[in-house]
């Protein structure tokens, strides 16, 4: 997200001319929050996966795996002069995702069903170069059993707190599989986590001690509910919150129980942006508003194309809690964080691969200290 502190949010990144990055470096941010998938694991074609018209050496052409590999990944996409800029002139806050080592993968458990304890290797290899080539503390470094320490708390003085949590290295297998499904028994047994009871804890002590004015929960996967059709029986994306809706219910909870000032969740993932109000129950709109939401666009991933929104276009209407969706262009969202409110600019670029192309507002929202739920500016 971005600046009173500007903070920039972008979401997700690929290897390509990053325009959205060369115009974010001329904004007056004061801190630039990433949501994940800085890299991706992805093998490379060196004949057509070149970087600014650079062939790419034969090593790139395999999906990452050892930590040679994702030392090589990162150092690629270091290449890059606006990232290099970017890093120069902001402060970072950043969190992993999925593909900083497997897409969709679950603690231990990765997508194409590796063993454990052989898959176990590589996030470890992931998590170290993660920690090597990013702005980090100490804590993060992995230990011996390859755990890293990402989830913590970052003060900004009374107005704000960040509360950075991990939903990949500590949650339970998608209950009722990969992709997207309907709700079976599995889905509300409350055994289910996305954080792992110690962070689930942590985070409701954090919540309980908070003093802040805007508290800033810095989340990977899209939080509010994304009902695929109209009706009791609609499927739902089991990789996001969706996928384990008691913990979900049980962050919301959380709040409510700490009289939470002004929550306030930015997530990152969807290659989309989204504006959500956070309500109680998301299948009753007239429930309380808790919290609002905001999903930051990709910085470029699938290039100049359309990425999600044909797809979950048609089905905003019947997901009355999401005040705006957009799934097609690249960009970020930049934030100006005020005592009486918080102003969220919608950035978008024209074109990522067009250097200059300018970066425009495409929309603006604000929330209100002690009013819950975004309104158009």
């Amino acid at each position: 997200m971005l600046d009173e502190w500007g903070c920039g949010m972008p979401g997700r990144s690929q290897i390509t001319r990053r325009q959205v990055l060369a115009g974010a470096t001329e904004e007056d941010l004061d801190l630039v929050v990433f949501l994940g998938d800085y890299t991706y694991e992805y093998g490379i074609d060196p004949a057509t996966g070149g970087v600014r018209g650079v062939q790419l050496p034969p090593e790139y052409a395999d999906e990452t795996v050892t930590l040679d590999q994702f030392r090589l990944r990162h150092a690629l996409y270091k290449t890059d002069g606006d990232l290099q800029r970017a890093h120069a002139r902001f402060p970072f806050v950043v969190t992993w995702d999925d593909h900083e080592v497997d897409n969709d993968y679950t603690g231990d458990i990765p997508e194409d069903g590796t063993p454990p304890d052989v898959f176990r290797l590589r996030r470890i290899a992931g998590y170290q170069a993660f920690y090597e080539h990013l702005p980090l503390r100490a804590p993060a470094q992995p230990d011996r059993r390859g755990r890293s320490r990402l989830y913590r708390s970052i003060p900004w003085g009374s107005l704000a707190e960040f509360v950075v949590v991990d939903t990949r290295q500590y949650r339970s297998d998608h209950p009722v599989g990969d992709g997207e499904h309907p709700y079976g028994p599995a889905s509300f047994d409350p055994s289910q986590t996305v954080l792992g009871a110690e962070q689930e804890r942590w985070v409701r002590q954090r919540f309980r001690h908070s003093r802040a004015q805007w508290n800033v929960l810095a989340n990977q996967v899209l939080f509010s509910e994304l009902a695929h059709e109209p009706g009791p029986n609609s499927r739902y994306w089991q990789d996001a919150w969706d996928g384990y809706p008691v913990a979900r219910r049980r962050l919301i909870d959380d709040m409510l129980a700490a009289r939470l000032r002004n929550p306030f969740v930015i997530t990152g993932d969807w290659h989309s942006t989204f504006v959500n109000d956070v309500h109680v129950d998301f299948v009753d709109p007239a429930s309380p508003v808790v919290a609002t939401e905001i999903v930051a666009p990709a910085v470029t991933s699938n290039g100049d194309g359309p990425v999600y929104g044909p797809y979950y276009g048609p089905m905003i209407e019947f997901n009355r809690h999401i005040r705006f969706f957009d799934g097609d262009r690249k960009g970020y969202v930049r934030c100006a964080v005020g005592r009486d409110r918080v102003h969220a600019d919608l950035r978008y670029v024209e074109r990522v691969g067009a250097p200059g192309a300018p970066i425009e507002t495409f929309a603006s929202f604000v929330v209100e200290d002690g009013r819950p739920g975004a309104v158009p500016a």
